[in-house]
């Protein structure tokens, strides 16, 4: 039977396991939006911005594993889109983006809402197509989704002009696909991995160093045998959060610009660096020249283009990572060496010592709402078993720093661009994927208008996610910059003219509250929480004044932190 590129395309998506699907519809997709209406296996879900619907499929996807979808129109459909892209491609998470284009034979004719959408999404994309003939549909979502979830995942664009759509041929996906220009590798280097054991394990100041990969390669089962095996202290990146337990002794807490002063002086200070699944960003390193002076390093990674991008190392091995760590611990098996434990038990005091600053202390007496408060009592109350989203800014940091992730895909934010507006379109797309847990979106008063017209959204699928608005009157981390390195000058970051956002999320049907006293902390998450099916809007009044500590001075070292 021959099916319209439309009707194909609704295929291609269900041999594919897609569930849902975020978009917004327009002319150039309206023969595909046509189809979704005639079947009932992938359900669409309305945004109310394209951006929305990009950060609604990443949230889905990191919480899942599973790759997101995004429909789009022609014009500014694609370009509204872009943000959630490189949102996306930053953070390597596997998204598949649908853009419709004007007919073929307008293309370059500067046709009505007509875009370059291949060459504009080149740069923040894994890979993208422009579909030319009917035939190819099926072929080239099975290369697309083959492309967004191996290796080092991320997003894919396929751009398919309107009249292809409707257009008919016969249908048959591909059952497996081969890409002679893409070919990721698996398996480490066995070589390189046996050099890498004995270098392991002849340290005296060892530290490890994770980030996402970890997590969106699936191996926090052996990063955590691993790590017990030896012994030795571990610190996650903000993306890299929960792939090891934060309730552990053995993890140091986050490492970088916001990180503990034990993770970044273990760094500073340690003689072998165990890089997994990370890619030395600029705000993990600090300086370069002065990041981890007296270290040899081993960098496991799938992408082979990140090794020694940033920092050089001694040892790289490209390989996925559960592979290369389940050599690891078979080269750990075999050898009768072991790790150094004298040598050890004296690192471990030094970084005991480091902990006994306590960093991370804050005025737990104030008669005003610190937001390390909220986030604590979140933990507390949630057991820390909440999936965590976050927009952009201190609360994020705040977030990362006291709710303690013991699981992997748990904590859900935009790392690596930085993108508010990330954190309530990305909280509905955890909520789809995991209709009965809590969703929680730890937000500020500056972010959560980026985007905030989803929560017409929430309100249109009864998506009951909790919105934590942590509201100091700000853009606290631009004012807090502001504060420490232009003399106090708040140019453009005070958030003037605020919204009442009690009445504004009641407008939309949702609950709305209002928290300014610390004693009324607790209530009024409990009384959000038990609200199963209603989405809950709680407007914090916290400190303005309030900064994020430790925090690494642009241009300083790991051991170069300001404490207070």
């Amino acid at each position: 039977m021959e099916l319209t590129g439309a009707q194909i395309i609704i295929e291609c998506l269900k041999a594919e396991g897609i569930d849902y699907v975020f978009g917004y519809p327009g002319g150039a997709v309206l023969h595909i939006y046509d189809a979704f209406y005639a079947q009932e296996d992938v359900q669409h879900i309305l945004v109310r911005h394209e951006q929305g619907a990009t950060h609604a499929a990443d949230g889905y996807a990191r919480s899942t594993g599973k790759p997101g979808v995004v429909l789009v129109t022609s014009g500014p459909g694609a370009t509204n889109a872009v943000t959630g892209i490189a949102t996306a491609y930053m953070d390597s998470i596997p998204m598949i983006v649908i853009t419709g284009q004007v007919p073929k034979q307008l293309i370059g004719n500067d046709a009505f809402q007509e875009v370059d959408s291949v060459g504009i999404t080149r740069p923040i994309v894994k890979h993208n197509f422009l579909i030319k003939d009917v035939k190819d549909i099926a072929s080239t979502f099975k290369k697309a989704f083959f492309v967004a979830t191996t290796g080092r995942p991320g997003p894919v664009v396929i751009d398919i002009p309107k009249d292809i759509t409707a257009e008919k041929t016969e249908f048959a996906y591909p059952s497996s696909i081969t890409m002679r220009s893409y070919n990721p590798t698996v398996k480490g280097h066995t070589g390189q991995i046996r050099r890498a054991v004995e270098m392991i394990l002849s340290a005296e100041r060892p530290m490890i160093y994770t980030g996402g990969g970890v997590i969106l390669g699936n191996g926090c089962e052996q990063l955590i045998d691993f790590t017990r095996r030896l012994g030795y202290p571990i610190t996650n990146t903000l993306m890299g959060l929960g792939a090891y337990p934060a309730s552990d002794k053995q993890f140091v807490g986050m490492l970088g610009m916001h990180g503990t002063y034990e993770a970044n002086m273990g760094m500073h200070g340690c003689d072998v660096l165990i890089a997994i699944g990370a890619r030395f960003d600029d705000r993990v390193t600090g300086n370069l020249e002065k990041f981890c002076p007296t270290a040899k390093i081993i960098h496991i990674d799938v992408d082979p283009a990140s090794i020694s991008k940033n920092v050089k190392v001694d040892i790289p091995i490209v390989g996925e990572v559960v592979q290369v760590l389940n050599d690891f611990i078979k080269g750990l098996e075999a050898t009768e060496q072991k790790p150094n434990a004298s040598a050890l038990q004296k690192w471990w005091q030094q970084i005991d010592e480091w902990r006994e600053q306590d960093c991370l202390k804050y005025d737990r007496e104030s008669k005003i709402i610190k937001p390390q408060m909220v986030i604590e009592e979140m933990h507390r109350i949630t057991k820390g078993d909440a999936f965590i989203t976050s927009d952009v800014g201190q609360h994020q940091m705040f977030a990362a720093q006291y709710y303690g992730f013991d699981k992997p895909r748990r904590w859900i934010n935009s790392g690596g661009l930085g993108t508010m507006g990330f954190g309530l379109p990305a909280a509905m797309g955890v909520q789809l994927a995991h209709p009965d847990e809590l969703v929680m979106c730890v937000t500020g008063e500056a972010s959560i208008q980026m985007c905030l017209q989803e929560l017409s959204t929430c309100k249109q699928y009864n998506l009951p996610v909790k919105i934590i608005n942590l509201n100091n009157r700000y853009m606290g981390m631009v004012r807090q910059w502001q504060e420490f390195f232009y003399e106090k000058r708040y140019a453009m970051s005070y958030m003037d003219a605020l919204p009442d956002f009690v009445k504004l999320a009641e407008s939309y049907g949702h609950v709305g509250m209002y928290v300014d006293k610390p004693e009324d902390i607790t209530a009024a998450l409990e009384e959000a929480i038990a609200l199963k099916d209603r989405a809950v809007f709680i407007d914090f009044i916290t400190d303005q004044n309030e900064n994020v500590y430790p925090m690494i001075p642009q241009g300083a070292g790991l051991n170069e932190m300001i404490l207070v």
